[in-house]
């Protein structure tokens, strides 16, 4: 590298901030390395052997642990389901402002490029002693599949960097430690790396030129650049995970990890925020209409009803994609029942919206309408059905509370009958003084763990992107154009658009919540009903004959709605408002729904700010 005119030979290093561990460690994915320790180890000293190499892996996923509170407060705390109580940090209350100022530390990249360093260093090391892991003609083993999670892991980082800031420095690979990439970010425009290594183009193994000096010249990547870099490099991977379960017996190992499967959601992810639907398609596909012996992601009763909660007490490959694992044993803790929980020591500084609250408490089950098509004012309700979500609002989600005192179960249902049945003022008299709390992350918690895992893919997120994609989809079938609502409405309530299953009958997003029958799964037709939330009323009803544009987006709301139900506070409502919004070429569609949870004081405000696309990202790196 090239400072104040001198030539500083660089030793290679790695600082990943883990610590390099023994085998012994490998035993479960229990063992992760602990992040908080700084190691500076040569090249020399490792890599000696093939669990040398997994050890530095393991530390990238240290390094990405430290990701997931910035994550959730930029995807959540800016959407609509989250806001801020007077205990909230400044830097909270300037991300739920959008007034974020460059030393807020939710606001701060520098976790990302550490991450981003170190795949880099790593993915480097990798080509230059296996070389074989870019030849396609090569036999796959463990050093491609390590490759290939590095790769994947560095994706990653790009695409959630580039939906928080709209654009991003791209970061070559030759800059391998984080101060190096400072220095870069930081440079007028040109900076200079002595170190690089030049692959040729039609060799492997020895035909490289290192201690190369090149000048670097910085380039910002917005959305379509870092999709179409990163997914041509996942697309081209021969293998993405080291299978550790025959070692070790544990099978969770493999969702904590980029897999097969992971890598799939990203792209699929990737594919759908890009606009790209058929590619999309193409890999969420791979990951619900898969044929392992078990079908192995496709929705079947594992957590149906009641069981739906113990998606988030336990890591199981069922429905778990992906999931970033934390363990206070091994002080790996996250801040999350910090943010959430009303009692000492916790903070409760984030609380459920009132519109994240309502998605729950506005469904209706069971229910049975008189319809009369030819004149719709005539249809009648005979039986409104049971209110609310159960299974995944109170108790699951979230959870009221009065003076650091849960709401008890009876008072909780007395509440909706009194509601139901017209009565506001004794449900408000059950209701005084109740404040909601985010329960998500405390569900089989106790109070000082501070280890709830954060999922960033999951089975029922993966059927409603696909939903969201058969929403749109098109194809020329026997010579005429086909929709795909059909499917799409199938994916969420019951399942029945797969192939007849015996070993794995289908339920559905819906369906194994109990919401997925005719009576009360989603519905697009010509007339649609509108209903009361609190007594499932007939109050009107919207006519769609001919308007197939209108159809699609009512839907598109309907699936949606399902991912706030399914998905809240999982730290991507932000950027699913931001896609709609995008597509549909209106920005009102965000603006009105996250303005909406402000008060009246700021609501139009906010608005107005929200009108402006610029405004949904933070704009840190502009010059």
């Amino acid at each position: 590298m090239v400072k104040n005119g001198f030539r500083v030979r660089r030793k290679y290093s790695i600082c990943l901030g883990i610590t390099i561990i023994s085998l012994f460690l490998f035993a479960s994915c229990e063992k992760f390395l602990n992040p908080e320790q700084e190691l500076y180890i040569t090249e020399e000293q490792l890599y000696d052997d093939w669990y040398e190499y997994r050890s530095v892996e393991m530390g990238l996923y240290g390094l990405q642990q430290k990701l997931v509170e910035q994550l959730f407060i930029l995807g959540e705390l800016r959407g609509d389901l989250v806001n801020i109580t007077p205990r909230a940090s400044t830097d909270m209350i300037e991300v739920y402002e959008f007034n974020v100022s460059k030393t807020n530390k939710y606001a701060d990249p520098t976790n990302m490029f550490k991450l981003i360093a170190a795949c880099n260093n790593f993915i480097r090391v990798i080509l230059r002693e296996h070389p074989e892991v870019i030849d396609p003609e090569s036999q796959v083993t463990n050093y491609d599949r390590l490759y290939g999670e590095a790769v994947c892991m560095r994706a990653w980082t790009y695409f959630n960097a580039v939906r928080i800031y709209g654009k991003v420095p791209y970061i070559h690979e030759s800059l391998a430690t984080y101060d190096e990439i400072k220095d870069y970010v930081n440079s007028s425009g040109t900076y200079t790396d002595s170190i690089y290594i030049d692959f040729a183009k039609d060799g492997y193994y020895n035909d490289t030129i290192e201690n190369k000096p090149i000048e670097l010249e910085k380039q910002y990547y917005d959305l379509e650049m870092v999709v179409d870099r990163f997914t041509y490099e996942m697309e081209h991977l021969k293998a993405v995970g080291v299978n550790h379960y025959v070692e070790n017996n544990d099978i969770s190992w493999e969702v904590t990890i980029w897999s097969e499967w992971a890598r799939h959601a990203l792209l699929g992810h990737m594919y759908l925020t890009q606009g790209d639907l058929v590619r999309a398609a193409e890999h969420f596909e791979q990951i619900i209409y898969n044929t392992t012996e078990n079908y192995r992601y496709q929705l079947d009763n594992s957590f149906s009803s009641m069981g739906w909660r113990n998606i988030f007490t336990s890591v199981d490959s069922r429905e778990h994609i992906y999931t970033i694992w934390f363990n206070k044993a091994d002080f790996q803790q996250n801040q999350f029942q910090q943010f959430f929980e009303p009692w000492t020591p916790h903070q409760y500084m984030l609380k459920p919206s009132y519109k994240a609250v309502f998605n729950w408490e506005s469904v209706w089950r069971g229910q049975v309408m008189d319809e009369d098509l030819s004149f719709p004012s005539k249809t009648r309700m005979i039986f409104p059905g049971t209110p609310t979500d159960f299974y995944r609002g109170f108790g699951s989600s979230y959870l009221y509370v009065r003076n650091g005192i849960p709401i008890t179960e009876e008072d909780y249902e007395n509440m909706f009958t009194l509601r139901a049945k017209g009565d506001e003022h004794s449900s408000r008299v059950i209701m005084e003084g109740m404040d909601t709390i985010i329960f998500k992350y405390s569900i089989g918690r106790e109070l000082f763990d501070q280890d709830a895992f954060y999922i960033l893919y999951r089975a029922a997120g993966i059927h409603l992107y696909l939903a969201e994609v058969y929403t749109y989809w098109a194809a020329l079938r026997g010579g005429l154009v086909r929709t795909s609502t059909a499917e799409a409405v199938n994916l969420v309530n019951d399942g029945s658009n797969y192939s007849v299953l015996p070993s794995r009958p289908q339920q559905g997003v819906r369906g194994r919540v109990g919401l997925g029958s005719t009576r009360d799964g989603i519905y697009v037709g010509n007339i649609i009903y509108l209903h009361h939330p609190f007594t499932n009323a007939i109050t009107g009803y919207k006519d769609y004959s001919g308007n197939f544009p209108a159809k699609q987006k009512y839907l598109e709301d309907l699936i949606l709605e399902e991912r706030v139900r399914e998905l809240a506070f999982e730290g991507e409502r932000f950027y699913d408002l931001m896609r709609v919004a995008e597509r549909r070429n209106d920005p009102s569609y965000l603006a009105s729904r996250v303005s909406a949870k402000f008060p009246s004081g700021q609501r139009e405000a906010i608005y107005d700010l929200l009108m402006d696309e610029n405004n949904w990202y933070i704009q840190y790196f502009e010059e």
